[in-house]
């Protein structure tokens, strides 16, 4: 039997290629393309993708039975939205050869739909909270590794927990440093479900965890009002239970009813259980506030922030009926992921470079704040590239005033990613850098990536032994951490 065949066109982003692994498990063959080349992408032809750079219709095989798109291959916003999909070469050719062709979100929902779907979304600290979900369902690795063997030397297990297929917007170390993790028996998916476009409503939760709430993406979303009515409605599709945080305001002002809503946070968990009364021969039901400790954790990652992700995760946990013995060690495991305040190395001059994905004022503020804390002995260097001339446009004043933790600020670039030509004329990095200036006068432009990494060598050198270097934003400044060896 011949087998089927998927093509991946973006096959590079870190959600996309996740599901292209998924697909190649469930015994397809898997072709993609992608814009341009990265270590990422050989470590997927490592594993037997076969992938080509550039936009072709040649890339299409006529024997392709699926097409799967990722939304970033859009850059055209000014167009339609058919014109925006067609003016891909491998769209139009699919939609020649008549190949089913569907974007990432369709895509994803279509598998996620099929199991009992845990999706985790947000503005914020979603990847974090959906890799600390997935490690502690995992089947495949010890509840605790740093626990001693006994003297027979047999590995020691604690029980095994429910098990888990998951697709997450990070690679996770604890996960073999991948995106992707799977148990292919299992009906727990646990995905990192994204807002924008309201590309989350593709899928039909069991389980949704809502971090918090923070208007984002003000290219799709006209305010808070509406960012807020996306959240509303996975709320309403969501059939089980929906888990929001007890300190985000937003997320409060969501109509929950009270058999899914589960408000967690400050090392408890508030629920709502049904209470049915006879009264006189008449059944009589109501609703009640309950709640249960969270017990304490010793996070291996210091940020005080992702302490409320490990405790949704936790709830995630409990409802899913794991035991606190399974579920603290194996959250207490968790040591970070690829672009989340990660330690990259250090600098021949002794300066410690760090990348973090960070791209919005409330996720930039508290990342800051956690490493002047805990490194309170260096001086914090960070190389800001701020995601999208629209959302730079939106929270300009937002942005002023988000560096104050910084010794030194340097901005190489705005980062184009479906902007429109009105926002690209308008938000100029000098325009940013003025503003943060009033705030924060030690910023300067770096005039471009290739002029930025040879500032950040200067800075080596001139202040050895003393300082983080911090790559901080979502666009492609983390492509320069092998020029800071």
């Amino acid at each position: 039997m011949q087998k089927l065949h998927l093509h991946v066109i973006g096959i590079g982003g870190i959600g996309v290629s996740a599901l292209a692994h998924y697909y190649k498990r469930l015994g397809y063959s898997v072709s993609g393309s992608d814009g341009a080349n990265s270590p990422f992408l050989d470590t997927l032809r490592n594993q037997w993708f076969d992938i080509q750079i550039g936009h072709n219709a040649s890339n299409l095989s006529e024997n392709t039975d699926l097409v799967i798109y990722s939304e970033a291959i859009i850059t055209k916003p000014d167009l339609t939205p058919e014109e925006q999909i067609y003016a891909n070469p491998e769209l139009m050719r699919a939609r020649e050869l008549g190949i089913r062709h569907i974007s990432y979100p369709v895509a994803l929902g279509e598998v996620f739909n099929k199991k009992e779907g845990i999706a985790i979304t947000g503005s914020h600290g979603k990847s974090t909270t959906t890799a600390m979900t997935a490690i502690m369902l995992a089947n495949d690795y010890p509840t605790n590794p740093t626990i001693e063997l006994p003297d027979d030397g047999t590995a020691f297990y604690a029980p095994t927990a429910p098990g888990c297929s998951a697709i997450i917007g990070t690679q996770v170390p604890q996960l073999g440093n991948s995106n992707f993790y799977t148990e292919p028996m299992t009906e727990n998916f646990v995905i990192e479900a994204c807002e924008y476009k309201r590309s989350f409503l593709e899928y039909n939760p069991y389980i949704t965890v809502i971090t918090n709430i923070d208007l984002d993406h003000l290219d799709y979303y006209k305010n808070l009002e509406d960012y807020i009515s996306a959240f509303q409605s996975i709320v309403d599709q969501t059939r089980g239970f929906v888990l929001i945080s007890a300190d985000d305001v937003n997320s409060q002002n969501l109509i929950i009813p009270e058999e899914k809503k589960i408000i967690v946070g400050n090392q408890k968990i508030i629920y709502f259980p049904r209470v049915e009364e006879n009264k006189d021969g008449i059944i009589e039901s109501y609703y009640v506030q309950k709640d249960m400790p969270i017990p304490n954790m010793e996070l291996q990652v210091p940020w005080d922030h992702l302490l409320q992700d490990a405790e949704l995760a936790y709830t995630v946990g409990r409802l899913l009926g794991m035991k606190d013995d399974i579920i603290v060690p194996k959250l207490e495991w968790y040591r970070g992921s690829w672009r989340r305040s990660e330690i990259v190395w250090t600098t021949k001059n002794g300066n410690m470079v760090m990348s973090d994905y960070g791209h919005h004022p409330s996720e930039i503020k508290p990342t800051l704040k956690a490493i002047h804390d805990k490194y309170s002995d260096k001086k914090l260097f960070v190389v800001f590239q701020p995601h999208q001339y629209s959302r730079t446009r939106e929270l300009l004043q937002e942005f002023a005033i988000s560096f104050e933790n910084t010794d030194s600020l340097l901005i190489p670039n705005i980062y184009f990613s479906r902007d429109k030509t009105e926002d690209v004329e308008w938000m100029t990095t000098e325009k940013l850098i003025t503003e943060i200036a009033k705030h924060q006068p030690h910023v300067s432009n770096g005039n471009g990536l290739e002029n930025t990494v040879k500032l950040i060598r200067e800075y080596d050198i001139s202040h050895p032994d003393s300082s983080i270097i911090l790559l901080l934003g979502a666009g492609d400044i983390d492509s320069i951490r092998n020029n800071l060896i």
